[in-house]
């Protein structure tokens, strides 16, 4: 099943280029490939707002490419883990991006 996100931000044009960017990196760096979609945005508030689909090939590669760190979050299951982790990398390339994940 898909891991699916949403992301907001309020620099929409240029967020969405370093998303491109950091996942298409992270893809190469677990050797995966079409792992994620991104879905339709809109806007409310000065905010942007979108969905990011993780690919369960795609997702398992992260964890297993950064298991290290994801067991250094202090969190209660992997799927939050999974979250910090990601809020954090995107926010360490300079993506000014909120996350949170959809049931």
């Amino acid at each position: 099943m898909d891991t699916v996100f949403e992301i907001s931000t309020k620099n929409y044009s240029d967020d969405l280029l370093l998303i491109k960017k950091i996942l298409s990196h992270m893809e190469t760096l677990v050797g995966s490939s079409n792992g994620y979609a991104l879905s339709e945005s809109s806007s409310k508030f000065g905010w942007t707002f979108f969905k990011l689909s993780f690919k369960p090939n795609l997702q398992n590669g992260i964890e297993e490419k950064f298991a290290d760190m994801l067991n250094k979050y202090r969190l209660n299951n992997q799927s939050q883990k999974f979250t910090k982790f990601m809020t954090d990398y995107f926010q360490a390339k300079g993506c000014s991006i909120r996350i949170k994940m959809l049931d």
